[in-house]
């Protein structure tokens, strides 16, 4: 009799090793992730595919960037303060004092008056400006950027950034490992080959390092000398000199900073440049004490999959169900998860003008197919969605009853608000935030309407559907 058992060894060994798999990867789902629907998704697929289903989870499901970042900040570097400072501004106390103290609390960096902030439209408007902090910095430059192409404009920027470099400058270069150029970056290598120093974020051929492909900085940071900042959702390209007529025009918007705020903002660098490559920058050539330089009281809210996970999705929930009157939201892609839906719902539902603001056609038409399945329940709810005529606008704004806003580089979707690295400027201040209003009001050219989404043919609205199903991917 014992000897009957020996042909079914093999199939016994491999039972119990997918047994062993399953078992081991669903409790280590079970204990890690918060999202119902991904642990659900990813034990299905671990008891469907042990083998396959193991692999890829190892591979895209564990959140490894937020274990390195959590060993980074284990000896708290000075660009990540350990405590809370609550000395936010008193004039704030009112309507929005809740926010203000929650942010406080969430991002451990204190609001800062004193700022001024100036609105630019577009790399014409932006280009100029960042090319002449450049050329005008003695001491240091701090610039980081998503897109950075090997084109007319960004071999401007390559010039001034090495020339001040041979001046003594000390430069800092930043780009991400995708978005710049994964197999090939030109600005990398000629930056490199230049002897200034530049990194690419999370770049790796290694297939072990893979993972990481899914998770990009997105930010657009510029810093000179500690005292100058630029930062929004403008990359360094070509298409968006839009009065040049690229032949794809991407429009977008970019702020200048001046005042206390620029710390907090070249601290963010510093972090990513620490986390990239392990090099601390410090010394107050790159974190300078500032004097007052305006009227706006702001912060800085970065996110990402590290530490600051969700931090910019909460900073924009927190708004809205604080918002009395209007909410007037501009984004070039629009596919958040249930939360933002629901709370931009219930505002319409409780009398808050709500103002979603989309382009009419984006660059990415996946994302557009995805919008469209998915924009209906705010329609239900009475929110009103304005399409923007071409070119394209990439700006991403809000505004809550025109005296609060928030802007930067954080797209409102899946991608930006929980994979991404992203960063975000909110400012209490009642003259910028009209600005903003009355340049998002001009941009509404038209209303999408239910009949809009309902004559739609049968098959246009399959492949919208299709394309909803995979928004966190997008």
């Amino acid at each position: 009799m014992p000897f009957d058992i020996l042909p079914h060894l093999p199939v016994l060994t491999v039972t119990v090793i997918r047994f062993i798999l399953v078992t081991t990867v669903s409790l280590h789902i079970l204990l890690t992730k918060r999202n119902t629907a991904s642990a659900i998704g990813w034990i299905g697929a671990c008891f469907l595919m042990p083998a396959l289903g193991t692999i890829l989870y190892l591979m895209f499901g564990i959140n490894r960037v937020r274990r390195l970042a959590k060993r980074l900040v284990s000896g708290r570097s000075p660009h990540r303060p350990a405590t809370h400072d609550s000395s936010w501004n008193r004039e704030l106390e009112g309507q929005f004092a809740p926010l203000a103290l929650m942010v406080s609390k969430l991002t451990s960096r204190p609001l800062v008056g004193g700022n001024e902030l100036t609105c630019l439209h577009d790399g014409d408007g932006a280009y100029p400006l960042m090319l002449e902090a450049i050329k005008n910095a003695e001491k240091t430059i701090l610039l980081c950027s998503y897109i950075f192409r090997n084109d007319e404009i960004g071999q401007d920027f390559i010039r001034a950034l090495i020339a001040a470099h041979k001046r003594g400058v000390k430069v800092h270069v930043l780009v991400d490992g995708i978005g710049s150029g994964y197999f090939v970056s030109g600005v990398y290598r000629q930056l490199k080959r230049a002897g200034v120093p530049c990194a690419r974020f999370m770049h790796s051929m290694l297939p072990w390092r893979m993972p990481f492909i899914n998770l990009r900085n997105h930010k657009k940071i510029l810093v000179t000398d500690g005292t100058i900042g630029f930062m929004g959702g403008l990359n360094i390209a070509d298409e968006n000199r839009v009065a040049q007529h690229p032949s794809h025009p991407v429009s977008d918007t970019h702020f200048k900073l001046q005042g206390p705020v620029v710390r907090q903002l070249a601290e963010a660098m510093a972090w990513d440049w620490y986390f990239a490559t392990r090099e601390l920058l410090a010394g107050s050539e790159y974190f300078q004490e500032h004097d007052s330089s305006g009227n706006s009281v702001a912060r800085i809210v970065t996110a990402g999959p590290d530490t600051d996970l969700e931090k910019i999705e909460f900073t924009m929930l927190q708004a809205i169900t604080l918002a009395r009157r209007q909410i007037r939201i501009m984004t070039p892609y629009f596919i958040p998860g249930s939360r933002v839906m629901s709370e931009l719902a219930l505002a319409a539902l409780r009398g808050v003008q709500v103002d979603l603001i989309i382009p009419q056609k984006s660059n990415h038409p996946p994302l557009d197919w995805a919008c469209a399945a998915n924009i209906s329940p705010l329609l239900d709810a009475g929110v009103r969605v304005w399409l923007v005529a071409p070119p394209f606008n990439h700006s991403k704004l809000m505004v809550v009853d025109r005296a609060w806003s928030f802007v930067g580089s954080s797209n409102l979707d899946i991608r930006s608000l929980r994979l991404n690295f992203e960063i975000n400027l909110e400012a209490y201040d009642t003259t910028f935030a009209g600005r903003l209003d009355d340049f998002m009001s001009e941009k509404r050219n038209s209303r999408l309407t239910h009949h809009d989404l309902d004559k739609r043919n049968l098959l246009i609205k399959i492949r919208d559907a299709a394309a909803r199903l995979c928004m966190p991917y997008l």
